[in-house]
């Protein structure tokens, strides 16, 4: 990718960041001034914090490091402790904070040093840190060669148009989006936040044509009635992944965005983003078809290996991994004809009732077909006889329709799913429990 050489693009605006505006020109000459000033004091192989979300000054950032032969950690969370935490796992040697456009190195002075970040320097590569969110314990501390990740992006076909990077910059998604943005000269559209408000506003200002995002986060623009409050005709295709869509709520959206194809996109932190094809947008079978890639399914589990997956992790063993560099990925899929695979969840989120196995999309699917739902959340309860039992959040269209809404969920579900798939507890809430990647959070929610 020569991602370094922008002057084919020249005055083609690249980035959109608030109010200001910037061309391909002055994403170079932002470049050329890095490298004379901040990166000269920068060792290459040096293991390089970016404490900040999306900005031009970040992406110009990353862009420098990378070139510089850096191992980069983006690091997107504004808690110190947590900060303090990422910086030692990923052994940072400096961090640099982007304050009002202002850049301000830390030293670290990092005296210990790993394997796997000496194979980078010995191989003269830039290298990559993502963490994993944590939701089931210690974030893990991958490590990519972003040298190979880059390669990926090399002879793009040059695209005008107007993307959102909507997925966060320590996602393996969100890089995605910037790289494929940048090796195509298109332009990059950087919210303020990332609420339906703000995303939509800038769909009709800029007239976006890809938004790329997650089920939960287009669920909230139908309760948001976004179709209809806002002019999102510009919208040309919506990449759905981060985890599984439910057949109803894409008939919504399909209804509300007659004109949109929905694409299901594929991708784990551990082996980078897979090309895919959805079975049509109507569906969410989709077949992966990347040439770098490989999968299989063990007992219903996918599994993957590929020329972009990790080297491995800085803080934690590599359980899941095979011997031969399968990586399991705890996602369970259901096969379809010629090739195509539809996910159905995660393998620990399945709900064991006494012996029986439940998959909470299958049960959410059903109950978003109901007109009193706008949304919902499907989790484990304990249960003192089977062990566990199905319990429902839902968010209803109207808050007078709280009193019976059990009775009338279990009356629904009567003839549409078997009886130990039918929640026993449910809880009316304002909005379900997502976290700020807006992905549906399951475990430890009883």
């Amino acid at each position: 990718m020569e991602w370094m050489d922008f002057s084919a693009f020249g005055d083609k605006t690249s980035v959109i960041d608030g109010e200001r505006v910037y061309t391909y020109n002055d994403l170079s000459n932002a470049l050329l001034e890095l490298h004379n000033t901040l990166i000269t004091t920068i060792t290459p192989g040096e293991v390089v914090a970016i404490l900040s979300d999306y900005s031009f000054e970040s992406a110009t950032l990353f862009l420098a490091l990378m070139h510089n032969r850096n191992i980069i950690v983006p690091i997107t969370t504004t808690i110190e402790s947590e900060i303090d935490e990422k910086l030692s796992e990923s052994y940072a040697d400096k961090a640099i904070r982007i304050e009002g456009g202002e850049y301000h190195v830390f030293e670290r002075h990092e005296t210990k040093q790993h394997p796997m970040i000496e194979t980078l320097r010995s191989r003269n590569h830039s290298g990559l840190v993502l963490f994993s969110s944590g939701s089931t314990g210690k974030p893990k501390a991958m490590i990519h060669d972003l040298d190979t990740l880059a390669q990926s992006y090399n002879g793009k076909k040059p695209k005008s148009m107007n993307l959102l990077l909507f997925l966060m910059f320590d996602h393996i998604g969100g890089l995605n989006t910037l790289l494929n943005i940048l090796s195509m000269g298109s332009t990059m559209v950087i919210p303020s936040s990332r609420n339906v408000e703000e995303i939509c506003r800038l769909i009709e200002k800029y007239a976006i044509a890809v938004l790329p995002s997650s089920p939960t986060f287009l669920n909230l623009m139908m309760i948001a009635d976004a179709p209809n409050r806002f002019d999102l005709s510009s919208l040309r295709m919506i990449t759905y992944g981060t985890e599984a869509m439910s057949d109803s709520l894409l008939e919504r959206l399909k209804t509300a965005f007659p004109r949109v194809k929905f694409l299901q996109t594929f991708g784990t932190s551990e082996t980078g983003i897979a090309t895919t094809s959805s079975l049509s947008s109507n569906s969410t079978f989709m077949k992966i078809d990347d040439p770098d890639l490989e999968y299989r399914i063990v007992e219903g589990e996918l599994w993957l290996r590929s020329h972009t997956q990790i080297l491995g992790y800085l803080n934690a063993s590599m359980e899941s991994f095979t011997e031969d560099r399968w990586f399991k990925t705890g996602d369970l899929v259901e096969e379809g004809d010629n090739g195509y695979l539809r996910i159905i969840g995660r393998s620990k989120e399945v709900i064991n009732v006494g012996g029986e196995k439940v998959l909470p999309i299958e049960v959410e699917s059903v109950l978003m077909q109901m007109s009193q739902i706008d949304d919902v959340l499907i989790y484990a309860m304990p249960n003192a006889i089977t062990g566990q039992s199905v319990a429902a959040e839902v968010v209803l269209h109207n808050a007078e329709d709280t009193e019976g809404i059990k009775k009338t969920i279990r009356q629904f579900c009567k003839d549409k799913l078997d009886p130990y798939k039918i929640p026993t507890h449910v809880k009316v809430v304002d909005r379900t429990n997502f976290s700020e990647r807006f992905k549906k959070m399951r475990l430890g929610h009883q």
